[in-house]
């Protein structure tokens, strides 16, 4: 199937590592151009080298808890490439603990960066792509945690259902001028932030997988391609809902 990205253009947050790489890189291996953006300058090109021989691809240092950042980014998309298409939202998962435990200050940082940096950047995509007039898709990369809450992350248990239903509120707002919304819910995938929530406690893995019908977790890469086809004009008819990539851990349907 052509997903029909050729050419077209994305912003990737989050896109030096972990699920934002994996999207870029899919959407790269389909010949779009990204723009690819997180807090750490040395993965950030390090990413740019290994994507650019796929597909054009810049990056640039930035962090969503800066008001600024989604200007910037949108800036540096038109001045590179001459347009956006869309954008995935990924944003560091907040710190492990339970809702309780976590104090105001860790709150806080997380609601700045995870909740109030990605609905800034979604709602400053979304009006972009609808002045543009040529419409496109935003994914935010949540969590299963938006339907189910995951023991030991609290403060993601918190603040990812309420990303979700930002998600659903943009998706009615921008749908009538073609601008799509919606989330990705990764499950238990084998990323390096999975890698070391395990670590901090080995016995939660092993639940984990007896939870998956699938019975591992999933790679970046199934994720990746998964995001790649909801972002691209194959997907034009998927809006204003969760997806989840989760092997089918979640009960709910």
């Amino acid at each position: 199937m052509d997903l029909g990205l050729s050419g077209r253009v994305f912003v990737v947050t989050g896109g030096s590592a972990g699920l934002g790489l994996a999207t870029a890189r899919a959407l790269a291996a389909e010949g779009a151009r990204t723009v690819i953006s997180s807090r750490d300058k040395e993965k950030v090109d390090r990413a740019v080298a290994e994507l650019s021989p796929l597909s054009p691809t810049v990056g640039t240092v930035a962090d969503l808890a800066d008001p600024g950042t989604p200007g910037r980014l949108l800036e540096l998309a038109g001045e590179v490439y001459g347009r956006v298409d869309g954008a995935l939202i990924s944003v560091g998962g907040p710190s492990p603990g339970t809702a309780a435990s976590a104090d105001d200050d860790q709150w806080r940082a997380a609601f700045e960066s995870v909740f109030l940096g990605a609905v800034r950047c979604s709602r400053t995509v979304a009006a972009h792509l609808a002045k543009g007039g040529g419409g496109g898709a935003i994914g935010l990369v949540l969590s299963s945690s938006a339907r189910s809450p995951i023991t030991g992350l609290g403060i993601s248990n918190g603040l990812r259902p309420g990303l979700a239903m930002v998600a659903k509120d943009l998706a009615d707002e921008y749908g009538p001028r073609g601008v799509r919304v919606l989330g990705l819910l990764p499950g238990r995938i084998a990323t390096d932030r999975t890698a070391a929530l395990d670590r901090a406690r080995p016995e939660a893995r092993e639940r984990a997988l007896a939870g998956i019908p699938l019975g591992r977790y999933g790679e970046p890469e199934e994720f990746g391609r998964v995001a790649a086809f909801l972002l691209s004009p194959a997907a034009s008819y998927i809006t204003g809902t969760s997806v989840p990539i989760d092997g089918g851990a979640l009960r709910t349907p």
